[in-house]
């Protein structure tokens, strides 16, 4: 198994094939990616042997912005037999995992992959089962132990491979599933909830999504985003010229500034979380945003950059470069990711903690 298997969003294979051999050349591994438009996945192919599960092992799957999951594969398996189609899956993984934890069938992220969903979901239980009988996988489920995929792109057709669970998403197909609140003002807020869930452990929920935090939404109005902050009962400053939904501002926890984002200042210096969603040139957010934590306005923020229509990862690279810059230059460390999430569409997510500074003599706020 020498190539590494990427789910990604429909429609955006070129940004996460250039990400993944630009990833891939740091670290000295090199190959090529194939690309089909609109399919939902890209494969990177090594020129090397084992070179593959070395980019499974060392490039982190937290620093990949496009794609969704990262799976080493081997090659496609083609005309699957309707009578069986369990032998040629676990032969081809025969020798290439052992023990393994868990087991996904998955299609990538297409309406025309996702008819075969039924599919998998019925095909899943003789397969696990096939897979226990010849120690593929272990009788019983284990988050330490590699996790085995069958990606079927379509019927008869499938990649099979695995994943590290220490080093992928813990989501099927790589989608977290949530489920729009019927009292939330828009559907947006779904993004912010699914940034929750990608870039803050669960077990970190309680300290950093704490109630009673304060916390700034610039470009809230109708409040999709000031929502989930509400929500985890914080107070909210929701800035925005237009009107925030009368459900959020009865709960008495948010201020509605009517005020330019671009242009709004804290009039606290206690201002944990700083969220933003404006339909704004990235570049001008991305300045924003670097105000705020460069001025220690916030310690955590998490915001969307709008991305244009060429050129898109080359944009958003230049972008947390530009962030990343501009908080060295004051001495600040901080943790930056960034992800198009499932909710996402011509936009990137990202979020940026400030941690402890490694500078001798001074201290920055969490």
């Amino acid at each position: 198994m020498n190539k590494v298997l990427l789910y990604c969003r429909s429609g955006f294979e070129k940004e996460c094939a250039a990400e993944i051999t630009a990833k891939a050349a740091e670290r000295n591994v090199f190959g090529f990616a194939r690309v089909k438009e609109q399919s939902g996945y890209v494969l990177f192919e090594c020129y090397q042997q084992g070179e593959a599960e070395k980019l499974l092992r060392e490039l982190p799957f937290q620093s990949l912005i496009f794609a969704r999951q990262m799976v080493v594969v081997g090659e496609l398996l083609r005309d699957l037999p309707s009578e069986d189609r369990i032998t040629p899956v676990t032969g081809m993984l025969t020798g290439a995992v052992e023990k393994g934890g868990d087991l996904r069938v998955e299609v990538p992220d297409t309406n025309e992959a996702k008819e075969l969903l039924k599919f998998c979901r019925k095909f899943t239980v003789p397969l696990r089962a096939s897979l226990r009988a010849n120690k593929i996988l272990l009788n019983y489920e284990s988050a330490k132990r590699p996790v085995v995929h069958v990606f079927f792109i379509a019927p008869g057709t499938c990649y099979v491979g695995y994943s590290l669970p220490e080093n992928n998403s813990p989501f099927f197909m790589g989608i977290p599933r949530l489920k729009f609140p019927s009292d939330a003002p828009s559907r947006s807020t779904l993004k912010l909830e699914e940034a929750f869930h990608i870039f803050i452990p669960a077990d970190e929920w309680d300290e950093r999504l704490a109630s009673g935090m304060y916390a700034v939404d610039l470009g809230a109005c109708p409040g999709g985003w000031t929502y989930q902050l509400v929500k985890r009962s914080m107070m909210v400053h929701s800035v925005d010229n237009g009107p925030m939904a009368q459900s959020l501002m009865d709960t008495g926890q948010v201020t509605h500034h009517k005020e330019d984002g671009f242009r709004y200042r804290p009039t606290r210096s206690n201002i944990y979380w700083l969220v933003c969603d404006m339909v704004e040139k990235p570049v001008r957010v991305a300045n924003l945003m670097a105000d705020w934590l460069v001025n220690g306005w916030c310690r955590e923020a998490i915001f969307n950059l709008k991305l244009p229509m060429k050129k898109r990862y080359e944009e958003v690279s230049q972008n947390l470069q530009l962030i990343q810059e501009r908080l060295q230059e004051k001495g600040i460390n901080a943790q930056i990711h960034a992800r198009q999430l499932y909710h996402d569409r011509e936009e990137v997510t990202v979020h940026i903690r400030r941690i402890w500074s490694a500078t001798p003599g001074r201290r920055d706020e969490r």
